[in-house]
């Protein structure tokens, strides 16, 4: 059985930060990380950035502009991040919480679809193309990368923000997908007290009965907790 001290997440709210560096942190985390590292949630906003998958198709980037290019580790294809989304990145050994790669997919999108019902809000998910959904418009995308039995990246919700952007690419490979923030949806609140509701149903959707532990002065620099 874990160490019931470990097992659930501490959660860090590091502000905006810059997409590279923070990118670069995740993986020493994730390299240096042993079974009595705890599992941390980072949540944050990015500047302007697109993120292009290992597999990723340049061609569904139509006209980048100003806005730099960064080709990454994680799974699926382009997406944007910018002010106004709450990136949420899961660095969990999948191990300790007995969890399949699907299975962790699945539990970030209900944290998604159960966080915007208390808005009143109805999202659901697609098997077909991961992230969540409001009417066929896309509100939220997950994208994971899995080494040593943990995973990083994790999910992009969009909150308030501009969505022009994504008029720049296919998002996650899908022409004509159209994009929805929360703030579109009706609902208005900041990027912090969307992570602050959010981190509750996460820790529901891991069965984990406890309040969220948040270190609020953490920067995203690689920095254990035993």
């Amino acid at each position: 059985m874990p160490d019931p001290s470990i097992t659930a997440p501490l959660f860090k709210y590091l502000g905006s930060v810059d997409y590279e560096s923070t990118w670069r942190a995740m993986q020493r985390f994730t390299d240096e990380r042993d079974e009595r590292t705890r599992d941390q949630i980072w949540c944050l906003e990015h500047k302007p950035v697109f993120t292009l998958g290992m597999n990723g198709k340049p061609e569904h980037i139509l006209a980048a502009g100003d806005i730099p290019v960064v080709q990454i580790d994680r799974g699926g294809q382009v997406t944007y991040h910018g002010p106004g989304q709450l990136v949420v990145y899961t660095l969990l050994d999948l191990r300790r919480h007995q969890r399949s790669v699907r299975e962790l997919v699945m539990a970030l999108e209900a944290t998604v679809i159960n966080t915007v019902a208390d808005w009143g809000v109805h999202a659901e998910a697609d098997r077909s193309a991961p992230g969540v959904y409001v009417a066929g418009s896309k509100l939220a995308s997950v994208g994971l990368r899995i080494r040593r039995g943990c995973a990083y990246h994790g999910l992009a919700f969009n909150v308030a923000m501009d969505l022009q952007p994504f008029q720049r690419i296919n998002p996650c490979g899908y022409q004509g997908l159209q994009v929805v923030d929360l703030k579109t949806l009706g609902v208005m609140s900041s990027v912090s007290a969307v992570a602050h509701a959010l981190a509750y149903r996460l820790l529901e959707a891991f069965g984990l009965s406890t309040e969220p532990e948040w270190d609020l002065t953490a920067t995203p620099v690689l920095a254990h907790t035993r």
